[in-house]
């Protein structure tokens, strides 16, 4: 009978120890659900916007936990009827969850309306709630907030590849001549083409047969029409069918930029569907150092169909570099970016031998390559 007492005893000793190491080892998990959400209000309404700025701010009392350590969080939309054990959207918080916040683009609140089943341009209401969790505790807050939103007016079946076509156009009437627009994401495009002034053109999703036909008013994409602008010139366009909508920037000028005398040397004019080009002769710039041919490329734009007022921009490269290059230098290294100027960011040099040599210069804006440019002999 002693013995069996012994071991019973320190069977429980053993069992005391483990927990007590363990308590030691890991974080205890419990917390406490989100009791009071702050914005925005119950059933607060928005009239969403295309503009890439514009945004709904979400905010939450923090949770108590009960020991050391932060609670993570989502938030959850799920439809009216909904009771968020399968929400329809669900994302993190800001800072990859550990903020009592979240902001949330119109453009993101647009798809989460659509995926609500609320069609574009119309107005309808979802639910948000806030999920708090802790190592693999998760706790949804009692409270349910209302949130309601009037769509943009964006396609629900988005076109995979889009073309300008018609008398303004550069490859006028003739379909199969239509200029392809680059995709830079789901359902957004964009070129740079020239316009006459005065003259019909649309939007296509096809070269061929009876492709569907695209316009463009007062910012917006429409089906079945045709549009116009009032200057000849190039156009950088841009399209998105998420958002329902479009911009028109004139493009005045781009010009081949020298970083030593922070000067633009000579212009690329526009050749035709999306590319600028010229011959021009660079001397390298005499430092004490040496011979300087660091470059990039300004370009000048007039947003709002060209009635804004003028904007410098600069294209330099994708991809970060301090090498010059050689005849062996893989095309990735003339890869553009479209960035705000400076004097020795984002620059190229030009290969030794270019050093008082004439050259074509050639910019490649065009849809089925990366941005791209060119010099040879």
């Amino acid at each position: 009978m002693k013995t069996v007492l012994i071991k019973i005893t320190f069977i429980a000793s053993f069992i005391l120890a483990f927990i007590a190491c363990d308590n030691m080892g890991e974080t205890d998990s419990r917390l406490a659900a989100v009791g009071n959400f702050l914005e925005p209000l119950d059933g607060q309404t928005f009239v969403l916007e295309a503009s890439a700025s514009a945004s709904v701010y979400f905010e939450w009392d923090h949770v108590k936990v009960e020991d050391s350590g932060t609670a993570i969080y989502q938030i959850a939309f799920d439809k009216p009827d909904g009771d968020f054990s399968t929400p329809v959207y669900l994302t993190a918080s800001d800072n990859n969850g550990f903020e009592n916040h979240v902001t949330i683009t119109h453009k993101q609140m647009n798809k989460i309306a659509g995926m609500m089943g609320i069609k574009p341009s119309d107005t309808g209401s979802f639910k948000w709630t806030v999920f708090s969790s802790k190592g693999t505790n998760a706790m949804k807050s009692g409270k349910e907030n209302t949130i309601t939103v009037t769509r943009l007016a964006g396609f629900a079946d988005v076109p995979i590849d889009v073309f300008v076509t018609g008398e303004a156009s550069e490859g006028g009437t003739d379909l199969s001549k239509a200029h392809k627009m680059k995709a830079v994401a789901g359902g957004e495009f964009e070129m740079y083409t020239k316009l006459v002034a005065g003259k019909p053109f649309y939007f296509t999703d096809g070269t061929t047969g009876t492709p569907r036909e695209f316009y463009t008013a007062d910012g917006l994409v429409k089906e079945n029409g045709t549009s116009t602008v009032t200057t000849d010139g190039i156009y950088r366009i841009t399209l998105d069918f998420n958002t329902g909508a479009c911009t028109y920037a004139l493009v005045t000028r781009i010009g081949f930029y020298f970083c030593p005398q922070a000067k633009i040397l000579f212009d690329l004019p526009y050749i035709g569907y999306g590319v600028f080009q010229t011959k021009a002769t660079v001397e390298f710039f005499q430092e004490s150092w040496g011979r300087d041919e660091r470059y990039k490329f300004r370009m000048f734009i007039k947003e709002n169909g060209g009635a804004g007022a003028e904007e410098e921009l600069e294209w330099g490269t994708l991809n970060q570099t301090d090498s010059r290059p050689t005849a062996t230098s893989p095309e990735s290294y003339y890869y553009l970016q479209l960035v705000s100027p400076t004097d020795w960011d984002n620059k190229w040099k030009l290969m030794g031998d270019f050093d008082g040599v004439p050259a074509t210069y050639t910019i490649y804006l065009t849809a089925d390559q990366p941005y791209t440019h060119s010099i040879v002999k």
